[in-house]
């Protein structure tokens, strides 16, 4: 070959390559996140009462999760203890060392036993009621069946309070079960958005009563501008989020916006479950707030009723006016999962869990790791 037509030879294939790097190589960050159409989930026409708006989320497969006790299943049937970190040695079992054993309360620890013969399940945002004080789940995670003592990291609701009512932990009278159990019965309470977010984003005791006195006072503000104007005093006066939550005229102003809801997605997930509905999109007056998606629709229609409250609740006490959330903006929401940075806590065969922090917002993902399993049971994700 001719030196002059080598060269050009060499520069033709040095521009095809050029080229062919250029159309392949996206210069946009690679998103190391979930896309709601290439994860299988589908967001749906939103479900709107007031200032509340719930986007159904569907998927495309749906996970066996009958085996997994829910916190309200197990204190209900007896088989879930709760106590606090003091009382650990009356739940010790034969073969626990005696290094476990502990006899001073703290505010941020409670001991939990299963002794079911299902994983139990807990959520972060959870409220159990008792003992010292009130406190909310600041972490997701499964415990195995027939457990030893578990530690778990909790936050005080309650900061006005450090007296026994009770040795043990128990659920809320006035709050709904789940409707597969048979109706209205006692449950454990939902946080509200806000106050899961500082339990679980934050991690921090003294944002979780900042927030709880700031909602109680936000609470109490709503009820004295109602039109048939309410007696805040029995508001201000306590300090415990559980007993505002469970206060008759704070409950009518919560179902005026969460009945609604509940009723009209109940009837949606039973329409959809050959779809698999298995989550919902929030947002409150106009702004994506969270999202909270499950494994199955099973376990979707258990905290179902619990969780519409919740959000319910962030609905009346925020009184500030918007627009009305898109479609778009919640599929965009969905389908950003992508962060810089990731923390994972992990025990070996039975649960990781993951956080990722992204440019204006968490994401919290629990995944089970027991025999049959390898899935996320549960995905929870907040605005910052």
């Amino acid at each position: 070959m001719r030196p002059r037509l080598f060269v050009a030879v060499v520069l033709a294939v040095a521009i095809v390559v050029a080229l062919v790097g250029f159309v392949c190589l996206d210069p946009r960050p690679v998103q190391a996140g979930v896309d709601s159409s290439a994860s299988g989930y589908k967001v749906l026409d939103p479900i709107r009462h007031g200032t509340l708006t719930v986007f159904p989320v569907v998927a495309s497969r749906s996970y066996a999760t009958n085996e997994f006790l829910t916190l309200d299943e197990g204190l209900r049937s007896g088989q879930v203890v709760v106590a606090e970190y003091g009382n650990v040695r009356g739940l010790l079992r034969r073969h626990v060392t005696p290094a476990m054993q502990h006899n001073s309360a703290e505010v941020n620890r409670l001991v939990l036993i299963n002794n079911s013969k299902r994983p139990l399940l807990l959520l972060a945002g959870e409220i159990v009621t008792g003992g010292k004080q009130d406190r909310v789940i600041g972490k997701d995670r499964i415990v195995p069946q027939e457990s030893d003592p578990v530690d778990l990291s909790v936050f005080c609701v309650e900061p006005g309070r450090w007296v026994a009512t009770s040795d043990h932990f128990g659920t809320s009278g006035s709050t709904y079960a789940p409707v597969s159990n048979g109706g209205i019965g006692g449950g454990t309470m939902m946080a509200q958005p806000s106050v899961r977010a500082k339990a679980m984003g934050d991690k921090d005791q003294n944002q979780v009563w900042a927030e709880v006195r700031k909602q109680q006072q936000s609470i109490a503000v709503e009820l004295a501008a109602s039109p048939s104007p309410r007696n805040p005093e029995e508001i201000r006066s306590t300090s415990s989020y559980a007993r505002v939550m469970e206060n008759k005229d704070v409950k009518e102003k919560v179902d005026e916006v969460a009945k609604p809801i509940e009723q009209n997605y109940q009837s949606l997930i039973k329409q959809l479950r050959d779809r698999k509905a298995v989550g919902v999109v929030v947002a409150v007056n106009g702004r994506i707030i969270w999202c909270d998606v499950f494994a199955s629709t099973e376990l979707l229609e258990k905290y179902w009723p619990k969780l519409v409250r919740s959000y319910a609740s962030e609905a009346v006490v925020t009184r500030a006016k918007g627009g009305e959330a898109s479609h778009a903006q919640a599929e965009s929401f969905l389908a950003d999962m992508d962060g810089h940075r990731e923390t994972i806590e992990s025990e070996p065969g039975i649960y990781r869990h993951t956080e990722i922090n992204g440019d204006g917002f968490k994401v919290f993902a629990l995944t089970s790791l027991l025999p049959k399993t390898g899935f996320d049971v549960h995905v929870a994700k907040m605005a910052d």
